[in-house]
């Protein structure tokens, strides 16, 4: 974003989510942002349990229910998408973001990442990481025929990974809403917590690292 100059589209898109008082085109832009960012996050997360689908579905279009699959879990994150946007439109539109990137100011943003670790932390979020990491054991758990039910199951693996991953998600208002580096790096943790050896120190050793960073920030602040 910072690089651009002069006129276009991108940097027509860009102005727009700098005016959130123009709340229509502002949410319209954020929301298409966020999903667009969601695909390129989730897609590969979730190709192992598209993998798994294709192995146990018998149907005579397992590659079209695969896909239905896909569909239902990016509903799941779709749904996400405009939740984050909304978000973005009122924390910008209280003067909580600052920067070309949108970030949050320091303190807020310690905040965040302080309640981030804790999430690590919790149960919740070890059940649904759990779900996460064992496509085999989600299918035999929740599995229905059919093309809806493919789109049903991607659904409900899509809800059990956004539990396992919203307030990691909102680390992106940390480094910035808009920072493709900050989005790639989430990406590969993610992945990550999913692909590495189990054990409870995949979720928690990361999580008093948040809190750690975030104490480290708020000291600064």
């Amino acid at each position: 974003m910072r690089v651009m100059s002069g006129d276009g589209l991108f940097m027509d898109i860009m102005w727009m989510m700098m005016e959130p008082s123009d709340s229509v085109r502002y949410l319209s832009v954020t929301t298409t942002m966020w999903v667009v960012m969601m695909i390129a996050m989730m897609v590969p997360v979730v190709m192992p349990m598209v993998v798994v689908f294709r192995q146990l579905d018998r149907g005579a279009s397992t590659e079209f229910d695969a896909v239905l699959f896909a569909i239902g879990y990016l509903l799941a994150w779709f749904g996400f998408s405009v939740a984050a946007a909304v978000l973005q439109w009122l924390l910008h539109g209280a003067g909580s973001l600052h920067g070309d990137l949108l970030s949050l100011r320091p303190r807020v943003a310690a905040g965040l990442l302080m309640v981030a670790g804790a999430y690590q932390l919790t149960p919740l979020k070890e059940v649904c990481l759990e779900k996460c990491r064992s496509p085999i054991g989600f299918f035999l758990a929740n599995w229905r025929a059919g093309r809806v039910g493919a789109v049903r199951m991607g659904l409900h693996h899509g809800l059990f990974c956004i539990g396992c991953c919203w307030m990691l998600m909102l680390i992106m208002f940390v480094g910035g809403a808009m920072s493709v580096i900050t989005m790639a790096l989430l990406s590969a943790f993610i992945l990550a917590e999913r692909v590495l050896p189990a054990g409870p120190w995949v979720a928690r050793l990361p999580g008093v690292a948040l809190i750690v960073w975030g104490g480290y920030i708020a000291t600064l602040a």
